[in-house]
């Protein structure tokens, strides 16, 4: 009787010292996680800190944590002084136009290579994966010399048009995903008397969601922020998008202490692309692990 019971009681010390072990291990993980965490947000906090203080406390040192009181006037201040709904208005529109073309563009052609057969398919597609090693700035002067030459500069034609001709990566992207979806769909369709264009349209475009989220949401981040596109092609300031008014913006603060405006204006320029990351974040995160499933 005791023989028996002495390998249960003995196991049961090794089932507690494994259990204690993955509870250290995920209190560590998750120390290690905060902390890297409020690292990470701690240049927000300051940015967010910064644009509702005083002038006398963004000047002080040592540097004051927490405004004391809020600042919010500031807002107003910056909203009186410079056009922040009008730049904001031109970087949405450009975004907008450039998440349409790209979405259109990119999922046709990488339709293409995924599902249609024809001759050289696979090496236009190695060709094209090879123009992600061509630096911008070597194309840089003679698509300027290209668009002044169609009286395209000082307009967001520069900005939205070359979109409509497809990105090299989000192509990439979708063809991984597209590779994923079963012909056996596909097959039914044609069984049905469904074309190409229809198929594209009706089937996979509604079951590619996650992946045209994703391709969106980096497409619109990558417009948002772009700043050398805009400095290049725009010369009024009045077409001039967030990211050329914040450069604007800095370089009357070195004239003036206005960083409290600065961050002001940083803090209000990052609110659409976090809110549009939020209200699709599932969708982003399924669409980056699925688009890199199949090769």
């Amino acid at each position: 009787m005791t023989g028996t019971t002495t390998p249960a009681r003995s196991a049961k010390p090794h089932q507690r010292s494994r259990k204690t072990h993955r509870r250290l291990t995920a209190a560590f993980t998750y120390l290690f996680l905060t902390a890297a965490g409020v690292l990470f947000m701690f240049p927000l906090y300051w940015q967010v800190a910064t644009s509702l203080k005083t002038v006398q406390q963004t000047l002080t040192y040592p540097p004051v944590w927490i405004p004391s009181p809020p600042q919010w006037g500031n807002y107003l201040e910056l909203l009186d002084r410079f056009p922040m709904f009008q730049y904001i208005g031109n970087s949405t529109f450009i975004s907008l136009a450039v998440i349409t073309g790209t979405l259109l563009s990119c999922s046709m052609a990488a339709y293409g290579f995924a599902r249609l057969r024809m001759p050289g398919r696979d090496l236009i597609f190695v060709v094209l994966l090879a123009t992600l090693m061509l630096p911008g700035m070597v194309t840089l002067i003679p698509q300027f010399v290209m668009f002044q030459r169609l009286h395209w500069t000082n307009t967001f034609y520069p900005l939205i048009v070359p979109a409509f001709f497809g990105s090299a990566l989000y192509i990439f992207m979708l063809r991984q995903f597209f590779m994923t979806i079963p012909v056996e769909l596909e097959d039914a369709a044609r069984m049905d008397g469904a074309g190409y264009f229809r198929i594209y349209a009706q089937i996979v475009m509604p079951l590619a969601k996650p992946a045209l989220i994703t391709v969106a949401i980096l497409s619109f981040v990558a417009t948002w922020n772009d700043f050398f596109g805009p400095l290049i092609y725009l010369s009024d300031n009045e077409k001039y998008t967030v990211a050329v008014a914040l450069r604007y913006l800095q370089g009357s603060v070195r004239t003036r202490p206005e960083n409290h405006l600065l961050m002001a204006a940083a803090t209000i320029s990052i609110i659409p692309p976090l809110v549009i990351f939020f209200i699709a974040q599932r969708e982003f995160m399924q669409g980056v692990v699925v688009s890199g499933v199949k090769g």
